[in-house]
């Protein structure tokens, strides 16, 4: 009886850790105050000058009713004027940069009339389910892109309203920044929500969370009717989809490699794409427009990536990681190479668990991370990779972007039930010597070490690891904890009845 008694407390402490590991991280509310100020390392130091929030009526000097779960941010580049996407709302919300008043907000409406605003169908995506009034819905605007020098914003909708489980042909919208009205509509494949444009400004990529696919869009004309589709690339199997038309799937969780991250090197030639769902970022040749290899080695659930002094930057979401290495890596891993290929030489910095999109200043010097589950912006010196700094903002952020001039730093906080979100940081960045950090914009070339270009083929991950809520790490370790608490309580047991045994002979 006493080792069944052991064998149940062990078991109730592995619970025990397992809530503790997860509760005190995951569903907090926290909420910033304008005026909140962290100095960091004596080097920077960032102070909430404002907001915009839907969440504390009785607080009338930020209220913004526009602002209805905000899902990403993005400045204009000329730095004049910042863009929120709000994702429930279905509006892009426009705000002037230096005075933080609200400009105009365009709404993702449409009533079936606006035939002149749509470009031809590429023939590329297909409505099975929905066969009538296919372009009378709202838009939910997830992520953005700027091409023709930030003449045009390019906004992607995470479904059409109608579509509940975001399994027919989404859209696209163009707003001509001059007016901030949308000028032309595309449509896109299921669940799009990463769009990236080329270094050159003649192709833009649209990633498709929904069903593995990834669209490229010829924009090298200077006209709108003059953008088309060129491709639309599979990584892997194309993901097939019958959803019900009545009963809600979640597609955040029910989408395969739930393609993210998306930026093209800087030569144009390759396109990089994270996948979500498991370790991997897929490689598509451009001009060949097909999908050509998966880079592994990198921590998993990458979720955003961007470029900056020659080195690939990535956000690793459940783990909780920054990381980055030089782009020669990277283009020496996909030069030639097919199937499946590891790239060593990775540096990693902890930040905090759900650390999601990230930015960096105009020297590359420091980089800034939203992190979901614990409502932290935190703040990395790339010089050394580490964390020297974070300051809480409000529950939950998910966008970030930062000024071109460094001087202004904006994060969005989506909604959820259960409180939190619906919320717009605005904070001013101070540095301790300004000048050095301009001065030092985009010329930092990155060094390898020596073992970054190291390249094997791999063989597929045994299991994928998906997007999800519960922090890893922190699992890991109290599993740890209880298994070798139940290994000590059984040899206990065996030690115990071996001694009864010995006594009883």
């Amino acid at each position: 009886m006493k080792s069944y008694r052991l064998l149940t407390l062990t078991f109730l402490n592995i619970v025990v850790q397992l809530m503790v590991c997860t509760t005190g991280f995951a569903d907090e509310v926290r909420h910033s105050k304008v005026g909140d100020k962290v100095q960091v390392d004596k080097a920077l130091t960032l102070t909430l000058t404002t907001k915009h929030q839907n969440y504390n009526w009785g607080d009338k000097a930020t209220l913004d009713g526009d602002i209805c779960s905000p899902k990403s941010v993005k400045f204009h580049p000329d730095g004049s004027k910042y863009y929120v996407n709000s994702l429930e709302g279905g509006s892009t919300v426009v705000y002037d940069a230096a005075t933080h008043k609200k400009l105009k907000v365009i709404t993702h409406r449409f009533t079936g009339n606006e035939t002149g605003l749509w470009a031809e169908r590429s023939g590329l995506f297909s409505f099975v389910k929905y066969l009538s009034n296919q372009d009378k819905f709202v838009g939910k605007p997830v992520e953005s892109t700027f091409t023709h020098n930030g003449r045009y914003l390019w906004v992607t909708y995470y479904r059409r309203s109608y579509d509940i489980n975001a399994q027919e042909p989404s859209a696209v919208a163009i707003i001509d920044t001059q007016c901030d009205s949308i000028v032309r509509m595309m449509e896109t494949g299921p669940l799009p929500k990463m769009i990236a444009t080329s270094a050159d400004g003649r192709c833009v990529a649209v990633t498709h969370w929904g069903d593995n696919t990834v669209a490229l869009i010829d924009v090298s004309g200077a006209k709108p009717v003059d953008w088309h589709y060129v491709a639309c690339i599979a990584i892997g199997q194309k993901l097939k989809m019958d959803f019900s038309t009545t009963t809600h799937v979640n597609r955040d969780e029910v989408s395969g490699l739930k393609l993210r991250g998306t930026v093209f090197m800087p030569d144009g030639k390759h396109l990089l794409v994270s996948c979500m769902s498991g370790s991997g970022i897929a490689v598509i040749d451009v001009e060949r427009r097909k999908y050509v290899c998966m880079i592994y080695g990198q921590e998993c659930n990458v979720r955003h990536m961007l470029i900056k002094n020659n080195y690939l930057y990535i956000s690793a979401n459940l783990p909780g990681k920054v990381q980055r290495i030089p782009l020669d890596s990277i283009s020496r891993a996909v030069t030639g190479m097919s199937g499946r290929v590891k790239v060593k030489g990775w540096q990693t910095c902890q930040v905090y668990c759900g650390t999601r999109t990230i930015s960096i200043s105009p020297s590359g010097r420091y980089l800034f991370a939203a992190c979901s589950h614990s409502s932290q912006l935190a703040i990395v010196d790339t010089k050394t990779m580490t964390r020297i700094g974070s300051t809480v903002i409000d529950s939950y952020p998910v966008g970030l972007d930062i000024s071109p001039d460094g001087k202004t730093l904006i994060t969005t906080s989506q909604g959820k039930r259960g409180g939190g979100g619906n919320s717009v940081n605005v904070f001013s960045v101070e540095y301790a010597d300004y000048d050095a950090e301009i001065a030092g914009m985009d010329h930092v070339v990155a060094k390898e070490d020596e073992d970054t270009s190291e390249m094997v083929v791999c063989a597929l991950p045994k299991k994928e690891e998906v997007e999800d809520r519960l922090d890893l790490p922190k699992i890991g370790m109290a599993l740890a904890g209880g298994l070798i608490a139940l290994v000590t309580t059984i040899i206990c047991i065996i030690r115990s009845r071996k001694r009864r045994k010995d006594n009883e002979e």
